[in-house]
């Protein structure tokens, strides 16, 4: 495997933190696509550090104006006001505790997040509900799991898509993806990826217990046809839905990989090569850190190697349908991951588009879907012996 070019050899300045932000800002990508342009751009100027307490009190501050604007506008009898107050309250809280809530004002901003996307939510049409399963994990873990489920409109017993972030995009990122799927009559659960959000678990090599009763929760609902979902993760949880595709083929209609590693991300090359790419603002390794459960960097290091799923023995084995997509010129997860897995086990479908990591452009997520909706079609018609 090439090692990839360094980028970057150390953080940023604040100076080139607002000028990343600025052209994320200009392009509407990833973290800056959820919050109102002209807002976003005057915080960015008036951002003061990147340190957690100066960084978190500029998004918070403004997003408890959206949230009280909100609750006016519902006051007022005005939803679709409301709606977008608190869209906007949960896209500046998001920013708040951004990449990851590793302080306590960071924290105070994700709590904060989690209130003003529920109240977004049960705005939306259809709206989301939020629900939280036990979960029996081991001494130390949370012991519960939470996920959001939306119903397409005037559908009888929707197929299912259940889908997860990365390490700093967590259920509540998977909005824009959600509305795509709904209009294409599936239902969607999202939930937090392995050690992020509400996760109980950190990223131990068996952290895939976490999805399995959310999996049986949807399987047993009689409103949903949720005995073969699809699943999908993004970035970092791309990685989690290819270890499921190989454990449980039988159980998945399809899976997709956006941007997840296999084998070669988890290799000490790598995770060192990778600290500071120029694709990602600030504390990468932190976020990552926080994920696997890491207290230091030699932590940090024999976490990531312990995830390959080439040395667990995996990759020859049978899988479930499965699309791997990413962008040509990744500088977080290596593209000799995609090889690999195409050149292991059962065949894959392939997209790479132009770009870093994940390829966002405009057929990234038109792409996925149509491919989630065909297998999804294809796992009910042999289901029901032909009949879509």
């Amino acid at each position: 495997m090439a090692e990839p070019t360094l980028e970057r050899t150390g953080p940023r300045t604040l100076e080139d933190a607002k000028r990343w932000m600025h052209d994320k800002l200009a392009k509407r990508v990833h973290p800056l696509g959820l919050t109102t342009p002209e807002r976003t751009a005057r915080l960015i100027d008036a951002l003061q550090g990147l340190d957690a307490p100066r960084w978190a009190a500029t998004w918070v501050a403004a997003g408890r104006e959206q949230m009280e604007a909100g609750q006016q506008a519902l006051a007022r009898g005005d939803r679709a006001a409301a709606r977008a107050a608190f869209y906007e309250a949960y896209g500046l809280f998001f920013m708040g505790r951004f990449p990851c809530p590793n302080h306590p004002d960071k924290l105070a901003s994700y709590r904060l997040e989690c209130q003003a996307y529920v109240a977004a939510g049960a705005l939306f049409e259809p709206p989301l509900e939020r629900v939280a399963l036990p979960f029996d994990g081991r001494k130390g873990e949370g012991r519960e799991v939470v996920f959001y489920v939306r119903r397409p409109q005037g559908v009888v017993r929707p197929q299912v898509v259940v889908m997860w972030g990365g390490v700093d995009a967590w259920k509540e990122e998977m909005t824009e993806l959600s509305e795509q799927l709904l209009r294409q009559g599936l239902a969607t659960v999202a939930m937090d990826n392995v050690g992020t959000g509400e996760s109980p678990v950190v990223a131990v090599p068996d952290a895939e217990r976490q999805f399995l009763p959310v999996l049986d929760w949807v399987a047993a609902q009689p409103d949903l046809d949720g005995q073969r979902p699809a699943i999908l993760g993004r970035s970092f949880g791309g990685y989690w839905a290819t270890k499921l595709a190989h454990q449980q083929p039988e159980r998945f209609a399809a899976s997709v990989n956006w941007g997840g590693g296999a084998h070669h991300m988890f290799q000490r090359e790598w995770v060192e090569a990778s600290r500071h790419p120029e694709s990602y603002l600030m504390e990468l390794v932190e976020t990552r850190s926080r994920m696997l459960g890491a207290r230091n960097d030699q932590e940090y290091i024999e976490g990531f190697a312990r995830l390959s799923l080439k040395d667990q023995g995996l990759l020859d084995q049978p899988c479930a349908p499965m699309l791997l997509v990413n962008g040509k010129d990744d500088r977080q997860c290596p593209i000799a991951d995609i090889h690999l897995l195409y050149e292991s086990g059962l065949p894959k479908a392939v997209r790479l588009f132009p770009g870093g990591h994940m390829g966002f452009g405009p057929h990234t997520v038109p792409t996925i879907v149509g491919w989630l909706k065909t297998q999804l079609a294809n796992a009910r018609a042999l289901s029901t012996g032909g009949a879509a």
